[in-house]
């Protein structure tokens, strides 16, 4: 793994103000404020005619949310940044801010859930949508429509975490002139900043990594100023998905522990995967580090992360909950990113149509590697494959 030293004290260090004797808090102070007020009325109407840039109504702009903007923006290498109250919350503005009626999105790659059940209500509005599932620029340029406005990626993708070629998808909305949008969540801007790699729009799913404690639920878009003033008028400021300032205070202390959470993760994770690669009873591990193109992961990542899946052989319902139910260590529950380990699958026993749509396979387990350290987990994962067999 690498991690950029700057990138590390961007997430350690705070900007905050020194007191009058000189002294400065080692961490941002909440700015547990609504409102804020002014001397005149006439201050207050000059602010209205920026509310991007001013302090009025937390609704819009606070301290304390503005700090963990301001270093998330800067872990990107991207102009502006702003922080929602969930990443869906994030994902709904990007859509409201950028498309309007008649407009058509692409998704590459495996993609999130509920980003699609998004799009599909998008639908009732006007907007269209295609999902591309073959990891070919090829494809993807076969999807696009002349009235195409956004390609959506997410790499390495939900649940069989395959990785895109980034930097060819940004080249191609760059030549026909479509917003490339990426869902960055799983490497975090440690290990992947899309926006160097010609991408418009960077998406993140702060709950996960950047919180790291399963404590707090938000989310964040990162882009250039022009875009963020479109998505901040037309999407955020109404939507109200705001996030709160006790909640990014929640972040910014997730953030100080980033670079030695992934390492943790990564090196756990990795020996996790390659134990289940070795078991006779596992058919495959889905991790960029087995199933990627080194060339390509070189280029556009720096590191791994702690979340990956595998297929059980003969992975019916019943043998997976088998081997999910048998865990100790890893619990079962949805989302990821946290120092606990969680364990996953999207099986059900009558859902093998939506699957295949999906591109998943059967005896699909996702696991989300915490800090309990790679031993024991080894271990937990071996109690599960005993007991399904």
């Amino acid at each position: 793994m690498r991690i950029d030293p700057e990138d590390v004290r961007t997430c350690i260090e705070d900007e905050v103000e020194r007191y009058g004797d000189g002294a400065a808090p080692t961490a941002a102070p909440i700015v547990q404020t609504s409102l804020f007020s002014f001397p005149t009325m006439e201050d207050l109407v000059e602010r209205f005619t920026a509310e991007h840039r001013h302090h009025i109504y937390s609704r819009g702009q606070n301290p304390t949310v503005e700090e963990f903007e301001r270093k998330v923006a800067a872990l990107e290498r991207g102009e502006a940044c702003k922080a929602f109250a969930s990443g869906m919350a994030a994902v709904s503005a990007v859509f409201m801010g950028l498309l309007q009626a008649g407009d058509h999105v692409v998704f590459f790659n495996q993609i999130y859930g509920p980003t699609l059940q998004l799009v599909r209500q998008l639908g009732r509005f006007g907007i269209t949508h295609d999902v591309v599932l073959e990891l070919d620029v090829d494809a993807l340029e076969a999807a696009l429509r002349p009235e195409t406005r956004l390609i959506w990626v997410e790499s390495p993708g939900t649940m069989l975490f395959r990785v895109a070629d980034l930097a060819a998808v940004a080249e191609l909305g760059r030549s026909r002139g479509i917003t490339t949008a990426i869902d960055n969540t799983w490497t975090t801007p440690l290990l992947q900043k899309p926006l160097t790699l010609g991408f418009d729009v960077v998406m993140h799913t702060a709950t996960k990594y950047l919180g790291g404690h399963s404590d707090v639920v938000a989310g964040a878009v990162v882009t250039d100023e022009d875009r963020m003033r479109e998505i901040f008028y037309r999407a955020y400021l109404l939507h109200g998905g705001v996030l709160a300032p006790f909640d990014a205070w929640l972040l910014l202390r997730g953030l100080r522990t980033l670079p030695a959470r992934l390492r943790e993760h990564e090196t756990a994770a990795l020996a996790v995967a390659e134990h289940l690669r070795n078991d006779p009873r596992v058919e495959a591990v889905h991790h960029p580090a087995f199933t990627a193109d080194p060339a390509l992961v070189e280029r556009q990542m720096s590191g791994y992360t702690g979340v990956f899946s595998f297929v059980l052989k003969d992975g019916d319902y019943d043998r997976v909950c088998r081997f999910l139910d048998a865990l100790e260590l890893f619990r079962i529950g949805v989302s990821w990113g946290g120092v606990e380990s969680l364990a996953l699958t999207p099986q059900r026993e009558n859902n093998a149509t939506s699957l295949q749509r999906h591109g998943l396979p059967h005896g699909l387990v996702r696991l989300s590697v915490g800090l309990e350290g790679a031993e024991a987990l080894v271990q937990d994962v071996t109690r599960g494959l005993e007991a399904a067999s």
